[in-house]
């Protein structure tokens, strides 16, 4: 149940748009002023904020813009509602953060359409990984759902990077987080070339391609080939005509290590053999243990069983 704040010095506008929002499934906390509107959202932030443009000192624009300047709650989309028309009322909305503007009069039915539309975006930009910008792990586990629910047999492709510590040691964050991107625009690519496919960031060096079974495989070696190259405008080219480097492992000791690859489980999913989340996880891990074994492949496949 979604929680919104909604701010208006008008007594009778407050207490209808309390109720449409009510009545509409959300749980409402209202405010009188811009100071309660501050209070409030400081005390216990909610997940949208409605805040009346003309409700006294500070207005609408002025708290959206105390909110949106707050490292704590930048995050809180605001829609604001005016009675004003001019092109200037709006861009000093927009101008002091707004996300959404609603002019008055209004439809309930609009007012209650965009604040689910808000709060839908900003779900999906608290679920995005801050350094690839692809969804994450709760967008991904919606979509695994969503595809055993209709019955449709899909692969997972798990990819990590092999011996990822040691490199991110010896070269740098700098290196490391470009190596990390490089993965998701190299899945990414990969998955575009077709329909169905599903791009997540689970986190760290973690990146998940959802595939019809028939292109999984040949899709996890294009990204493996793609974040090869890629790799390697990031690096020393006497590090990338070695293959390898000097560094040290989890215990200090200094070795050569080769360079960090990308590694992929994929694992066919037949809905019908389904058994849980957990289960699902636990096949994908062994398989990852495969693929990352010295002198494989980098790559192992197997069937949910």
């Amino acid at each position: 149940m979604s929680e919104i704040l909604f701010a208006d010095d008008d007594d009778a506008l407050r207490s209808m748009v309390v109720d449409v929002l009510t009545a509409a499934g959300f749980t409402v906390r209202a405010a009188r002023n811009g100071n309660e509107a501050l209070a409030e959202v400081r005390r216990e932030a909610p997940e949208l904020a409605i805040l009346d443009y003309r409700m006294g000192t500070p207005d609408g624009f002025e708290v959206c813009r105390q909110i949106k300047t707050d490292p704590g709650l930048a995050w809180l989309p605001v829609l604001i509602l005016t009675a004003e028309r001019s092109i200037e009322d709006r861009l000093g909305g927009f101008g002091a953060g707004a996300d959404d503007y609603l002019a008055k009069p209004f439809d309930p039915r609009e007012l209650v359409a965009r604040a689910n539309a808000l709060l839908r975006q900003a779900a999906r930009g608290r679920d995005r990984n801050p350094t690839t910008g692809l969804p994450g792990g709760e967008a991904l586990y919606a979509e695994v759902e969503r595809r055993r629910a209709h019955g449709e047999p899909f692969s997972i492709c798990y990819f990590d990077l092999d011996h990822f510590k040691p490199f991110a040691d010896r070269f740098g964050f700098a290196v490391a987080d470009a190596a990390i991107r490089e993965v998701g625009a190299a899945v990414a690519a990969a998955a575009a070339e077709g329909p169905d496919n599903f791009v997540g960031h689970v986190g760290g060096d973690d990146f998940v391609l959802l595939s019809p079974p028939a292109d999984a495989r040949r899709r996890a070696e294009d990204a493996r080939e793609r974040f090869a190259a890629a790799l390697a405008t990031h690096l020393p080219e006497e590090a990338v005509e070695a293959g390898s480097y000097w560094g040290r492992d989890r215990y200090g000791v200094e070795r050569y290590f080769p360079l960090t690859r990308l590694s992929a489980a994929v694992l066919r999913v037949d809905p019908a053999r389904w058994v849980s989340l957990e289960h699902l996880g636990e096949r994908v891990a062994e398989l990852k243990r495969e693929a990352k074994q010295e002198g494989g492949q980098g790559i192992a496949e197997a069937d949910l069983i």
